[in-house]
C-alpha cells in the first residue's frame, strides 16, 4: 500500500494527469457558463469529464507495470496476487475520487465566480464518476495488460464504439451502456437515467471489471 501511494505522489504522470483534468474542467465549465450564464448545472457537469484521466491512471496501475516489466518485482515482493489487486483497486479508486474532488472544486469555483448557486448533486455525481472510472481502468489494465492497447481501446469505446452501438440498439437500450450511464451519473445534459440508477449501473460495470481482474490474476506473466 505504501509503495502504491509513493508511486502516486513521486512519479510525474499522476500529477500531469491531474493538472490536465483541472485545466479541462476550468476551460469547459468556463466556456459553458459564458455562453449560457443560467446553466450552472451544465457547467458543473464538466467535472465528470475529468474521469478520462483517472481512467488512464487506473489502466497504468497494472498495464504500466507490465509495460515497464516491474510486475515481476511487485509479485515477488507480495506473492499474494489477491492482496496486490485489492491494494491497487483501493489506492487508485481513492485517487480517482481525489481527481473528482479537484475537478468538482474547479467547477464550483467557476460557478461561484458567476454568482450562480452550486449544483452539489451534479458535483457529487462527478466525484463518483471519477472514482468508478479509476476502478474500471485498473480492471481493464489487468485484463488487457497492454498500456497502449488498453488506453486506445478505452478511448475508442468512449469516442466511437458506444456511439455506433447506440445507433444500432436505440436510445432506450443505449442509456444502460457504461459511458451513457456515467454521463447520467455526472448530470450531463441530454441523459435520461436518474442519478441513483446511473450510480448502480456504473457501479455494476466497475464490479464486473474488478471480478474479471481477480478471475485472470493467476495467468502467467
Amino acid at each position: 500500500m505504501r509503495a502504491e501511494l509513493r508511486k502516486l505522489t513521486t512519479v510525474r504522470s499522476p500529477w500531469l494527469l491531474l493538472a490536465a483534468a483541472v485545466a479541462l474542467v476550468a476551460v469547459g465549465a468556463g466556456s459553458r457558463i459564458a455562453k449560457q450564464p443560467d446553466d450552472a448545472a451544465g457547467a458543473a457537469a464538466h467535472a465528470g469529464l475529468a474521469a478520462l484521466f483517472p481512467l488512464a491512471l487506473g489502466i497504468m496501475a497494472l498495464a504500466g507495470e507490465f509495460r515497464h516489466r516491474t510486475i515481476a518485482d511487485t509479485y515477488l515482493a507480495t506473492p499474494d496476487r489477491t492482496r496486490v489487486l485489492l491494494r491497487k483497486f483501493a489506492v487508485y479508486t481513492a485517487a480517482g475520487a481525489g481527481f473528482g474532488i479537484a475537478a468538482a472544486g474547479t467547477a464550483a469555483i467557476v460557478v461561484v465566480l458567476k454568482s450562480d448557486p452550486v449544483p452539489w448533486g451534479t458535483l457529487a455525481g462527478a466525484v463518483a464518476w471519477n472514482a468508478l472510472f479509476a476502478a474500471i481502468g485498473v480492471g481493464l489494465g489487468a485484463l488487457v495488460r497492454s498500456q497502449v492497447g488498453s488506453i486506445a481501446g478505452a478511448l475508442a469505446w468512449l469516442a466511437l464504439i458506444e456511439g455506433v452501438a447506440a445507433e444500432v440498439v436505440g436510445d432506450d437500450a443505449a442509456r444502460w451502456l457504461p459511458f451513457r450511464a456515467a454521463m447520467a451519473l455526472g448530470g450531463m445534459p441530454g441523459t435520461t437515467l436518474g442519478q441513483g440508477t446511473a450510480a448502480v449501473v456504473l457501479g455494476a460495470y466497475a464490479l464486473a471489471f474488478i471480478a474479471s481482474a481477480f478471475a485472470v490474476q493467476h495467468r502467467d506473466l
